[in-house]
Order: structure tokens, then sequence, then C-alpha cells
């Protein structure tokens, strides 16, 4: 996944604002003013932060190389994802839809496929 798609992604889901509070480089989407995305637009590969259920992230990160404790966030709620070939597109979405569900405080968020 690139930033376009990415972004082409992000952009249909409802009360999303785009911001760059931190720096020029780090874009966070929020929803109803609460962080559920960041990321580096200066990485490379692309790498996204995302809220996750503590079980489910612990179980991604086992499973999965490319996800990671959250880089500079509380590691037990975020997760770091790189946009590398080894996971798929609707898995990243899945993931993102977690974390927007989780922000919104659906008391059934998306479940991840892996």
């Amino acid at each position: 996944m690139n930033i376009d798609t990415l972004l082409e992604y992000i952009q249909q889901m409802p009360e999303v604002e785009e911001c760059f509070p931190f720096d020029a480089q780090t874009l966070v989407c929020k929803t109803m003013g609460k962080m559920f995305l960041l990321c580096g637009l200066d990485k490379t590969p692309l790498q996204i932060n995302l809220k996750c259920q503590p079980e489910i992230a612990e179980m991604l990160r086992e499973q999965f190389d490319d996800i990671l404790p959250g880089y500079h966030m509380n590691k037990k709620h975020w997760n770091t994802v790189i946009l590398t070939s080894g996971l798929t597109q609707k898995m990243i979405q899945q993931m993102i839809q977690h974390s927007y569900d989780l922000v919104r405080k659906n008391k059934n968020p998306t479940q991840i496929q892996f």
C-alpha cells in the first residue's frame, strides 16, 4: 500500500480530519477529535501507527514481522505497521478500520482477519 492508496481509503471514512500537529512530516488522522492513525511521510518503507485492542495487538506482533509495538506511543494500545508486501491491502484496511472503530467507541470494532 502506498500513500495515495492509504489516503484514498481514509478519506472515504466519515468524519475524518487530517492534520500535521507535530511537524510537516507526520500526518495525523483523527475522528471526533481523537487520533486513530499517524503516518511518517518521510519513512521508507511507509509506516503507520494504529490503535488496537491489546490482546489483538500482541497476536499481530507475534505473527507478523512488519507489525511492531507503537513507535512513540503507548505500546499496549498502539502498533506500528510497516506497509510492505508482507501484509495484504485488505488486512491493512481492516487494521485501519479497527483503529477508527476503537476511537469512535464502537462496541463491535472491526475484526482483523489474520
